[in-house]
């Protein structure tokens, strides 16, 4: 080796190391034409690590070294003579054993890994194994710690070549675990294990067996790291186990109770610095959400519950964004009332909220609160009944002395709002006045404003008594407060206008002049978002007063939200979006001129990557925002340098930062991505030339990392499909497995673009509200197309049915669950959501194909019926009657040879506790009484016993009770229009027709208006008694100030019918008001 090149090369690396930045781009200048390029390098890159006296030198020797043998796939390696490859190979690893600086050890080690990754798979370095594993086990710590962390490093890069080896290395870690002197030995072997468990197959019985009794030692481990306050290996340690969670073969399954536990405890034990708490309670939520059937099946919920509780009830941090094992907390609650059965939940977490809030102690009381708030989302159906129980604990904690408890209770109306619409809705009396008086309080006024937001949103018609009081006090509130509140005041008056619609015309005026101002705002921070959420506010007061009271302030706020896209904010453009979406909802088609505009700016959002560089970075955000949001599990995360080669560990990088941008910009292009179909949909044909670019756009995004951006690209997609087959002007399509009404080449083409890539998402996908939202979006589309839509893919869509239905989809999948075994009966209340969206996929196939839908209903009957038992849940037992009867719609009279199994379940439904469920059960016995061939009238007598309860709900009973009443008046008509004779019209009549008008389902208008024409037709002195009821029900559905509710045929009838009466009875028909309707009229 020429000793000037050696010399040569050693100065620059000094000259490197310089403060100086000229000097430091002179060096690298020179390094790089003038060495690296050159194979001699290495070696005497290897020299200089052997032999420079500078440790910082010897350092950035290893890390160029290294680069050097990775550079082009090992090609300049390669082209070193076969003798000084040798040398090398021989000298290092004894090199690195004696070296004393641990950064040169461990930067020169993965010198060693990358030279093995060339080497080891072509059988040329067999003495390496055999040295590492002796460095392991000699008697000098350094040297078990240098040989360990080589046989790491090197595991990292080439596992695959070792997989014979597994064996020898479990049998060699189990003891390095338990190393006497070296904590360094042990954690590494922990992070050995975590790689070589990548590359453990399914079929390995016995590699996973003794994986499987490592465990307990890796604990221990992680254990010992927690103790001696060492985050950094502490979080790599994390890893490891966040790893093994997310693997498909069963390595932690025999040890998930222990491992919870262990978690749990480290997650409460205040003596440990709050991030490493904050750590083992992120991992605990992964337990959950990736163990799920063995936290099920053993019932561990009631213990984490407990151990979570005293957590809940620890300070919180100001800052919203700072995590904090209180935070962590309670997303594990959360995670535990998604993921798992509520009955396994709420009764445990009920008992621990009572006991909690009848705690003297504040912090326990806020604690309880803020756990009912979280658990909400998952529970909600398993609440409904228990409301009674759960409204005292709410009017208590608003009224309660303690400001912090008085603020957790705001954030659970809140949660309750948003789940429990129609129970938070009736108890406004209440809880209007207690939040309004929390508005006034400065240290509740923010809390207070988001609950009167969110309360305000589903309120309806009840607003009205409130309306003038809300708007008085908030539009202070816009003048005096802090920007802050501001932003949840401008929120709330947002949702006042949503609420009150036409109501809200006195208070536009006056309010936009208070909101002008914050609409050009130009600060970020809280001046942006209340920019951003005062452009939301604008959008729903348009909404509220309708174009024409609009349209004076239309052009100059396109003109701010248009200048909110220039202001390199994601929340603005998303903004921005919103508004956009609203204006066309609002304008229609006089938003076109606006489209040259806007959709550029929205594929220009759908096009960004998340962090600068193009789009094959996301891997890399995704796992970022895994790691710090403790919401996925991820691998340890490193930067590549320019060569591709690992250059910055994870300490080095601003997670939080990249963290923040990414989730910011991710949450942008869902938004875009919902608003081009939402710009279609109102624009219609103006919106044709750009359908192209958008499909090709939102394809793409159907594998982004982030689900929101999946379900958002999947509906507007469909909903493209919708509108262009709507503007085709298609003929009506017939049903049938035959397509007898093609599509138009254009729409075929479109969904010959669209439907493939949607099917190659669902193979892959594992989020469970994306695929549900696939299965309805797919599901209106079909009914909208027909059968051309499903002509080749008929057997993927009923395969999608199926696995969902049989609980075996890719996000229904638990590693830890027996493929043969039946998923469990009790499951979370969103699995419930996906079946029901299967459901309508079945359903909806049903309607495309009718009578040749009859041998696929022998495959989907028992998959839908096992749904409806005592055991099932509500939601469970409403899909699978309500699915059936849809079905039954579809397939009419090809039902007929299942009639007797179908109202076998129908009675047993029609028999539940619960309305929701006897609402859909009177639906489909009706829809099988007018549909089979078999004559059903012998039933009658018993099902109209049955259906006679549904008939007695008061006026302001429950909407599951009138729905039902209206659904069992449609049942009883079809019985009537099917086989008069056999109905006791002089006993059914007046209780049907004392059920009219129908209030809730208007579709069952259609049968019950077929019954009386029909009745006025063959059987009139029947209906003459309730005349006068009658003519009073006609003008309620003929009355021009309210929506149709009977549809344009009979009215049409309906009015002809009017004419009639009129003849035999003008007086009662002129009393009525009805002879506006009259001929000449």
């Amino acid at each position: 080796m020429d000793p000037h090149f050696v010399q040569g090369l050693h100065a620059l690396l000094v000259q490197s190391t310089s403060n100086d930045t000229n000097q430091l781009k002179t060096a690298t200048a020179r390094l790089n034409t003038e060495y690296y390029k050159n194979p001699a390098c290495i070696s005497a890159l290897a020299s200089i690590l052997a032999s420079s006296p500078e440790l910082a030198v010897r350092q950035l020797a290893a890390v160029e070294m290294r680069k050097r043998v990775q550079q082009r796939s090992g090609d300049l390696w390669t082209q070193l003579p076969q003798d000084e490859r040798q040398q090398i190979k021989q000298k290092l690893p004894e090199l690195i054993l004696n070296e004393q600086g641990k950064l040169v050890r461990h930067a020169a080690a993965r010198v060693v890994a990358a030279i093995a990754s060339i080497e080891i798979p072509l059988g040329t370095w067999p003495e390496l194994l055999p040295l590492l594993h002796q460095a392991c086990l000699s008697t000098q710590v350094t040297h078990r710690e240098v040989g360990i962390y080589i046989l790491f490093t090197v595991l990292e890069t080439i596992v695959e070549g070792f997989q014979e080896q597994t064996q020898n290395f479990f049998s060699l870690f189990s003891g390095l675990m338990v190393d006497p002197e070296s904590i360094e030995v042990r954690i590494t072997t922990v992070r050995a294990l975590g790689v070589i468990a990548q590359y453990i197959d399914t079929e390995d019985k016995a590699d996973i067996k003794s994986f499987q009794a490592l465990i307990p030692k890796m604990i221990q481990v992680l254990g010992q790291a927690l103790d001696t306050g060492d985050e950094a290996n502490a979080r790599q340690l994390f890893d490891v186990f966040e790893t093994l969670l997310i693997l498909e073969i069963p390595l932690l399954s025999p040890h998930i109770k222990d491992l919870a536990a262990f978690l749990l405890q480290c997650g409460g034990n205040r003596n440990l610095n709050s991030e490493l708490r904050v750590l083992a309670l992120n991992a605990l939520n992964w337990t959950i959400q990736y163990k799920k059937s063995k936290i099920q099946s053993q019932n561990l919920a009631p213990v984490i519950l407990e151990g979570l509780m005293p957590i809940t009830t620890e300070p919180e941090p100001e800052d919203s964004d700072e995590d904090a094992p209180c935070r962590s907390a309670l997303r594990i609650i959360d995670g535990l009332a998604t993921n798992l059965p509520p009955t396994q939940v709420f009764p445990a977490l009920r008992a621990l909220i009572q006991q909690y809030f009848t705690s003297p102690d504040p912090n326990c009381r806020r604690g309880a609160m803020l756990a009912l708030g979280v658990a909400v989302e998952g529970c909600s159906e398993f609440m409904t009944p228990l409301m009674d129980h759960v409204w005292p604990i709410i009017e208590t904690g608003l009224r309660d002395p303690e400001s912090s408890v008085r603020k957790a209770t705001c954030v659970a109306v809140s949660c309750l709002c948003e789940w429990l619409e129609e129970d938070c809705a009736a108890k406004h009396g209440t809880l209007i006045p207690a939040i309004m008086n929390l508005v006034h309080d400065p240290k509740t006024q923010r809390s207070a404003c988001t609950a009167l937001d969110a309360l305000l949103e589903i309120l309806q018609d009840s607003i009205d008594q409130y309306l003038g009081l809300i708007m008085e006090q908030l539009a202070s509130l816009l003048d005096t407060a802090p920007i802050p509140v501001k932003t949840v005041v401008t929120g709330a008056i947002g949702s006042a206008a949503h609420a009150s619609k036409s109501k809200f015309l006195p208070y536009f005026e006056p309010t936009m002049n208070r909101l002008q101002h914050f609409l050009v705002l130009g600060g970020e921070g809280d001046e942006g978002e209340l920019r951003g959420i005062a452009m939301d506010a604008v959008g729903t007061f348009a909404e509220a007063v309708g174009a024409d009271i609009f349209r004076p302030y239309f052009a100059d706020l396109m003109k701010q939200a248009f200048q909110g896209l220039e202001m390199g904010s994601p929340r603005l453009r998303e903004c921005s979006f919103l508004f956009f979406s609203v204006m066309a909802r609002v304008f229609g088609e006089e938003f076109a001129p606006y489209l040259p505009q806007v959709v550029p700016a929205l594929l220009a959002s759908c096009k960004q990557s998340e962090h600068g560089e193009e789009k094959d970075t996301e891997s890399l955000s995704a796992d970022v925002a895994a790691f710090a949001s403790g919401s996925s599990a991820s691998s340890p995360i490193a930067i590549l340098d320019s060569d591709g080669n690992v250059e910055a560990e994870m300490e080095d990088v601003d997670v939080d930062k990249m963290l923040e941008v990414n989730s910011a910009i991710a949450v942008e292009k869902e938004i875009a991505a919902d608003t081009i179909g939402a710009l279609f949909l109102a624009t219609r044909g103006h919106f044709l030339p750009y359908v192209e670019q958008c499909v090709v756009e939102l394809v793409s995004l159907l594998t982004h990392y982030y689900e929101g951006i999946r379900k958002s690209s999947t509906e507007s997609l469909l909903e493209i499909v919708r509108i262009f087959y709507e503007l085709s002007e298609p003929q009506e399509w017939q049903p049938g497995a035959t397509v007898t009404v093609p599509l138009q080449p254009l729409v075929k083409e479109l969904v010959g673009h669209v439907l493939p890539p949607l099917m190659d998402m669902y193979e892959t996908e594992d989020n469970k509200p994306v695929v549900a939202s696939l299965c309805v979006g797919l599901s209106e589309t079909i009914n909208k197309l027909g059968p051309a839509f499903v002509e080749n893919s008929l057997e993927t869509l009923c395969n999608i049915a199926v696995q969902i239905l049989e609980q075996k989809a890719l996000c229904q999948q638990d590693p830890d669950q027996d493929e043969n075994e039946e998923a469990p009966e009790d499951q979370a209340e969103y699995d419930s959501v996906l079946v029901s969206a299967a459901g309508d996929l079945v359903s909806a196939l049903a309607n495309a194909l009718g009578a040749d839908f009859t041998q696929l209903f022998i495959t989907f009957f028992p998959l839908i019926s096992k749904f409806y038992k005592d055991s099932r849940s509500l939601s469970d037992r409403s899909a699978a009657i309500g699915c059936l009867a849809e079905i039954i719609a579809g397939m009419k009279n090809a039902v007929t040879p299942s009639t007797e199994p179908l109202m076998e379940l129908f009675y047993k439904a029609l028999g539940d506790p619960e309305a929701e469920v006897q609402s859909n059960a009177a639906f489909a016995v009706g829809l099988l009484v007018e549909h089979s061939e078999v004559d059903l009238s012998p039933q009658y007598p018993l099902l109209l016993t049955a259906l006679r309860p549904m008939f007695d709900v008061p006026a302001d009973g429950p909407t599951t009770r009138r729905n039902a009443k209206d659904n069992a008046a449609g049942a009883v008509s079809r019985m009537i229009v099917r086989n008069t004779a056999a109905v006791p019209l002089d006993q059914v009549l007046p209780v049907l027709i004392a059920g009219l008008p129908l209030k809730n389902d208007y579709l069952e208008n259609r049968p019950v208006f077929r019954a009386l024409f029909h009745l006025f037709r063959s059987n009139p002195q029947s209906l003459g008694p309730y005349l006068d009821h009658l003519l009073a029900v006609f003008a309620h559905v003929l009355d021009p100030n309210v929506p149709d509710q009977i549809g344009e045929d009979a009215r049409a009838e309906l009015i002809q019918l009017i004419g009639f009466l009129n003849t035999q009875e003008p007086a009662k028909v002129r009393a009525a008001g009805l002879n506006v309707f009259l001929p000449g009229a």
